[in-house]
């Protein structure tokens, strides 16, 4: 699936203040490749899951289908929920399947909601382990009505967004994202499908320490995707993956599954994506959810700072931030850490970097002018008790630190810094935050971290690390901040027999639409159709019974038995018993 380019995205007021560096996870929702069997699947999963979900799931759950344009009947176009989502102070966007979880943190943070321009197979009716329309529009969409919900959705990704993650992260995202394409196409082989399963069960098995990312996506899977709420002996849905799963939505209140209180200690439990849930949790209410969130964020690097955060970024082998106690802020790739009783007293990047304040990329300082990496001590002057950034003025020329003069400043920790003095940079409050110098040395024992002739030579000021978080404090400053999947979902090629088929289904959604004016004759020679050609084929029969169903006709009968026979065949029983009660309920 191509993505749009910017001038074909249709932004509104929500998705126009979206970074650029996410501007190629968004793709054209094809809403011409969706085939009247799936449409079908979409309003058979729909209305299935309302019925049942209107006493089980949240009370926000029914009334925002309707405060955000989600049809029952049809898989709902974009640009249709975007003109409703946006009275709520959000936005959907389409994208192919998974996307990173930093990416979908991101987006989330902008009131953004991620939507898989997929819909599952009907072979996955039930359930499917990929993303789907079904699971993002009719599973997230709905909840973020609930304004307290939404603010800790976008909360979450504001702080998700900020996660440091590790590379096994980026191996295990990768695995699922290829078990999840290879499950929702026909024409996977199983023994493809059962060597990605065993690769993801393998990874999930062998996690060594986890990650902040992979914390802070259990907290996610155990909430917003798999969550219940209330009373923990009798809990309402609210999670998206149970609301917009047949079975699972079912299963998941009863006895055998067990329910725990929902805390912290949901960051530390893993799931498994490939099978239903042993075990969910359950929050009292959605303000406990943001108590526990910034409970965790407490403990993250974006907090914490200091010289254990500084190593996790570097581990991370990614773009990250680190912001130092004037406020400074320094994103890149970066590469090493020097350190002293636990402190750290050099940083180092080795890849284009770019200096930041307030979010905010200083004017002159981007990845063009730090292409070559960027280096500064931290900390306090030797002997000196007045770290440079609290000195004023005064205390600046008293200690020989002047503009066109030549400096010697020696660090706590053993870093020496020598050269002339060029300028310097400051806050709107006047703080000191970068002093640039020619003619300059910079070294750490005996180790030469700069020389004169590389050229000018910028320091950064502060006297400690006061946070560290993923990805540039400037998004702007790194419009390659985002790591695109390798893999992307394999369009469906349909055989000629398939195309007839989905041809039925389009006949017999007509003959519903029409009014009540039924087309006998040719019902019954589409339901020939069917009993000699696509033996398995229950979804279009309940379709065919459901129009018959108040008429006296004899092909009301023979449809009904035929259904009754594929009923004998595990596969289909529950879902041709719950769409045949759904008829009774609804229709008769």
């Amino acid at each position: 699936m191509s993505n749009k380019t910017d001038s074909e995205i249709e932004f509104n007021e929500v998705t126009s203040k979206l970074p650029k560096s996410l501007h190629s996870f968004i793709v054209k929702q094809p809403y011409k490749e969706y085939t009247f069997q799936n449409q079908a699947v979409w309003r058979y999963v729909m209305r299935l899951n309302v019925d049942f979900l209107k006493n089980v799931a949240h009370k926000s759950y029914i009334n925002g289908l309707k405060l955000t344009g989600i049809s029952i009947d049809e898989i709902p176009r974009m640009e249709g929920m975007n003109r409703i989502l946006k009275d709520i102070g959000w936005a959907a966007v389409a994208v192919d399947g998974f996307i990173p979880p930093n990416a979908f943190m991101a987006f989330q943070a902008h009131n953004v909601l991620v939507i898989s321009s997929e819909i599952r197979t009907i072979d996955h009716i039930g359930y499917t382990p990929a993303p789907d329309i079904i699971h993002e529009a009719a599973g997230h969409a709905p909840i973020i009505a609930n304004a307290e919900y939404s603010e800790y959705l976008r909360r979450f990704g504001e702080l998700g967004s900020k996660a440091i993650s590790s590379d096994e992260d980026d191996k295990i995202f990768d695995a699922i994202r290829e078990l999840s394409i290879l499950k929702e196409n026909p024409n996977s082989t199983s023994e493809d499908i059962n060597n990605a399963t065993r690769k993801v069960e393998e990874m999930q098995k062998n996690v060594g320490e986890l990650s902040e990312m992979a914390k802070i996506r259990n907290l996610h899977w155990w909430s917003v995707e798999y969550g219940l709420i209330g009373d923990i002996d009798n809990p309402k849905i609210y999670g998206a993956g149970l609301l917009s799963s047949i079975e699972e939505s079912k299963d998941c209140l009863s006895q055998s599954i067990k329910k725990i209180p929902y805390s912290i200690k949901a960051a530390e439990t893993n799931f498994d994506i490939t099978s239903a849930q042993p075990y969910l949790f359950v929050t009292p209410t959605f303000s406990h959810l943001s108590y526990v969130l910034e409970k965790f964020a407490n403990q993250m690097c974006v907090r914490v700072g200091g010289l254990s955060s500084v190593e996790k970024v570097i581990e991370s082998k990614k773009i990250g931030t680190i912001e130092l106690s004037t406020g400074i802020q320094i994103s890149s790739v970066f590469t090493r850490v020097i350190s002293n009783d636990d402190k750290p007293i050099y940083i180092q990047s080795s890849s284009p970097t770019a200096l930041s304040n307030n979010n905010k990329e200083l004017i002159g300082h981007g990845t063009d002018y730090h292409k070559d990496g960027f280096g500064s001590p931290l900390g306090k002057l030797e002997g000196i008790n007045l770290a440079i950034e609290d000195m004023s003025p005064k205390d600046l020329k008293a200690y020989g630190i002047i503009e066109g003069e030549y400096v010697e400043l020696k660090f706590e920790g053993g870093i020496l810094v020598r050269g002339v003095i060029i300028t310097g940079k400051r806050d709107i409050k006047g703080k000191i935050q970068l002093i640039s110098f020619k003619d300059c040395s910079v070294k750490y024992k005996d180790e030469i971290l700069f020389e004169p002739d590389w050229g000018i030579y910028d320091m950064a000021v502060g006297k400690d690390v006061v946070s560290v978080f993923a990805g540039p404090a400037d998004d702007d400053s790194f419009l390659d901040n985002y790591k695109l999947p390798t893999s992307t979902s394999e369009q469906i090629i349909y055989d000629d027999k398939s195309l007839h088929l989905h041809k039925l289904y389009a006949e017999v959604k007509e003959i519903r639409q029409s009014g009540g004016n039924i087309e006998l004759q040719k019902i019954n020679g589409i339901y020939n159709q069917i009993i000699s050609n696509y033996h398995d084929e229950w979804l279009i029969l309940l379709e065919i019974y459901e129009i018959l169903y108040e008429t006296k006709y004899e092909l009301r009968d023979s449809v009904k038995k035929s259904l009754l026979e594929l009923k004998r065949n595990n596969k289909f029983t529950d879902l041709i018993e719950n769409g045949l009660k759904l008829i009774e309920w609804t229709v008769g």
